[in-house]
């Protein structure tokens, strides 16, 4: 079956097209022009993925994004947006985004980050690594690229589906984390870095190998989509009086240890 995508877009002419192209390309396409129209639609026939636009008029694609995920809807987002600051961003992020191309965009990146969405949302072995590790997963105390092992947690006090590092404490079946007590509050892409990050504490992952890891698709040496997703999950990590998790290595990428 062909996966489902509902293309939410105010202006005729991009919706059109990219309507155009997302069925060429295979998808079952449902087209609406506002955010009213979207979350009616998404009510009565839950896509496989979502592609909204931020403005439009009345509710817009992020009110539309707010909506869904406080009613417990987690289908992936892809949102379309002619704003390019920072701040922007993270308010997408904020509003449980997954994802978000800037206009005006190629409609092949578009198709590429609709793969990578729909790739993290197709049916898995529980508890299976990101990125193709090896069969059976890494378990508490080990780094699956050949690094040091993590130091591992007393069996009963930690189940061992849980990976934990750098203070960090991770279910990967349940989807939740743990900052010590704190519990975090994450996007599917934040978590899935997070663990990234945590399964390979305290080995610098290059800029191409998280990309291809998360996103399946290495966006080139001019994308900031991975530093504003670092910078996003920063936020969430750090304490104001605590030590900063996750280091960036100047030129190379980031890792995840305790200094």
């Amino acid at each position: 079956m062909p996966h489902t995508v509902l293309l939410a877009e105010d202006d005729r002419a991009i919706r059109n097209a990219l309507e155009r192209a997302l069925t060429l390309e295979g998808y079952q396409v449902m087209a609406v022009a506002d955010g009213v129209e979207a979350l009616a639609q998404a009510h009565r026939n839950r896509p496989d993925v979502l592609v909204l636009d931020v403005m439009m008029p009345g509710i817009d694609g992020l009110q539309v994004c707010r909506v869904l995920r406080a009613e417990g809807d987690r289908t992936p987002v892809l949102i379309l947006t002619a704003l390019v600051e920072t701040a922007d961003r993270i308010a997408g992020l904020d509003a449980g985004a997954d994802d978000y191309v800037v206009k005006p965009f190629d409609v092949e990146e578009v198709f590429a980050r609709l793969r990578a969405l729909l790739r993290r949302t197709s049916p898995v072995g529980v508890g299976d690594p990101i990125g193709g590790a090896p069969a059976g997963g890494a378990q508490v105390g080990s780094a699956p690229l050949g690094g040091p092992p993590v130091p591992e947690a007393p069996r009963q006090q930690l189940p061992e589906r849980f990976i934990e590092a750098a203070g960090i404490r991770m279910d990967p079946q349940a989807r939740r984390a743990w900052r010590g007590a704190r519990e975090l509050e994450l996007t599917r892409t934040e978590f899935e870095l997070l663990e990234l990050l945590v399964r390979n504490a305290g080995i610098v992952l290059d800029h191409s190998t998280i990309y291809d890891r998360i996103w399946g698709y290495d966006f080139g040496p001019g994308s900031k989509n991975l530093a504003v997703y670092v910078g996003y999950l920063r936020r969430k990590l750090d304490d104001p009086d605590g030590p900063q998790l996750i280091h960036t290595v100047r030129g190379v990428g980031y890792v995840l240890r305790e200094d």
